[in-house]
């Protein structure tokens, strides 16, 4: 017997950064779009637990007890007194290390399939609570959709969506590390005082209504300057998706993947085909979005 979820890519139309708290976290205002690019994790009975990946993204991959999915799996089987004697594979096509929670979204993806598997009979609470601790951006892997995610953006508001927003999905060539990022920011931020993140009423509104012109005008990253002088590059790349007609372009997330908002599927696919020809990034993806969160398949 196996059992295997698909789970969703995000990105970040709204993210807020509060300044370095005490605990070295940042308190967010993060509200997440889940859109159609997807890693399936398929979970079997083994004699100990271990960890494969395929795709194209596999050699990024770690496969030992750091990967996300198999913390998943031992944290749940922690709670339960079971052995985690099971082998996660991991069918890669979320970008590693691309600002789109794509190892978030494994440890999802692993800790549903493991409940499932192991018939634990866990609560959609207690699973957001192990994906809470897991890490920031696990629990929105769970849900989907969209959601506001305050405190370290692991408190999650549903959001309603008025329609469908597509997007162009730009990899850069390698990665950047998002404390890397975070620690970037603090130094800029050094000497000013650092407001707090609060979700934007217009961007919330524009979700609602799901009113694409709207949408653009309000994104915005609080990361995206740290992520630029960590990896000036974007920029070109940024540049290159805006005279190709995007409607609005930011770093997705910590970065480096940028993203892409357009109008429609037509314009989505030009502007892909634009930056698959400017040579500013190494692969291009369109996905369009809300989608829902983890999921058995």
């Amino acid at each position: 017997m196996s059992v295997r979820v698909r789970v969703p890519a995000k990105v970040n139309v709204q993210l807020g950064v509060g300044g370095a708290r005490p605990d070295g976290f940042h308190d967010l205002a993060n509200v997440f779009l889940a859109v159609g690019l997807y890693d399936e994790i398929t979970v079997t009975p083994a004699d100990e637990l271990r960890v494969t990946c395929s795709g194209p993204y596999a050699a990024e991959v770690p496969l030992d007890r750091t990967n996300l999915a198999a913390r998943a799996a031992l944290t749940l089987a922690g709670r339960r007194g079971l052995d985690p004697a099971v082998h996660i594979h991991i069918a890669k096509d979320i970008p590693v290390a691309g600002g789109m929670a794509g190892g978030s979204a494994d440890g999802a993806g692993a800790l549903l399939a493991c409940d499932a598997l192991w018939g634990t009979g866990a609560s959609r609470e207690e699973l957001l609570e192990i994906c809470a601790e897991l890490g920031s951006d696990v629990p929105f892997s769970l849900v989907g959709g969209a959601a506001l995610g305050t405190g370290r953006g692991e408190r999650l508001a549903a959001l309603e969506v008025g329609g469908t927003f597509h997007w162009v999905f730009a990899m850069a060539e390698g990665g950047l590390s998002t404390p890397a990022v975070f620690r970037e920011f603090d130094r800029m931020a050094q000497g000013r005082e650092v407001p707090e993140p609060v979700a934007s009423a217009e961007l919330l509104e524009a979700l609602a209504k799901g009113d694409v012109d709207a949408l653009a005008v309000a994104v915005s990253n609080d990361l995206q300057p740290a992520a630029l002088s960590l990896y000036p590059e974007l920029a070109q790349t940024l540049e290159a998706g805006r005279e190709a007609g995007a409607l609005a372009e930011l770093v997705s997330g910590s970065g480096p993947t940028t993203a892409f908002l357009a109008r429609d599927a037509e314009a989505a696919e030009k502007v892909a085909h634009a930056l698959r020809a400017s040579g500013t990034c190494r692969a291009v993806r369109v996905a369009a979005g809300p989608v829902p969160g983890a999921t058995v398949v």
